[in-house]
C-alpha cells in the first residue's frame, strides 16, 4: 500500500468518529454484508461516515492490508476496527454493538 493510501485512510478514521468502508453507499449498497452493517447503523440512529470502496481500487485493497482483515464492510469506531459484518451483526444481536457505542459516546444511552 502507498503512503498516499495509507495516510488517506487514517485521516478518514481520524476524522470521524464512525467510518464504515462498504461497497456502494448507505441509499445504495452494492453488496448484502455492506448492506446489513448500513442498516444496523440506520437503526441504532448512527451518524457515520461511509467510504465507498468500489470507487477506488486502491482504497478496496489497501483497507484490508491497512486492518489485516480480508473482507469489506469494515466499521471503524473512534479510530477503532471493530469488525466485518458477521461481528457486528453478532454485536447487534446480543446488545453487545449498543453498549459499545455509548461507552464511545457515539449513541445516547437509552
Amino acid at each position: 500500500m502507498s503512503d498516499a493510501v495509507h495516510s488517506a485512510i487514517q485521516s478518514t478514521i481520524t476524522d470521524n468518529d464512525v467510518v464504515l468502508f462498504m461497497k456502494g453507499t448507505p441509499v445504495f449498497p452494492q453488496c448484502g454484508f455492506s448492506s446489513v452493517v448500513s442498516q444496523v447503523l440506520d437503526h441504532l440512529q448512527v451518524d457515520f461516515e461511509s467510504v465507498n470502496v468500489l470507487e477506488d481500487n486502491e482504497i478496496r485493497q489497501g483497507i484490508k492490508d491497512f486492518s489485516n482483515w480480508p473482507t469489506i464492510p469494515q466499521l471503524y469506531v473512534k479510530g477503532e476496527f471493530v469488525g466485518g459484518c458477521d461481528i457486528i451483526k453478532e454485536m447487534f444481536q446480543s446488545g453487545e454493538l449498543q453498549t459499545y457505542l455509548r461507552e464511545k459516546g457515539v449513541i445516547e444511552a437509552a
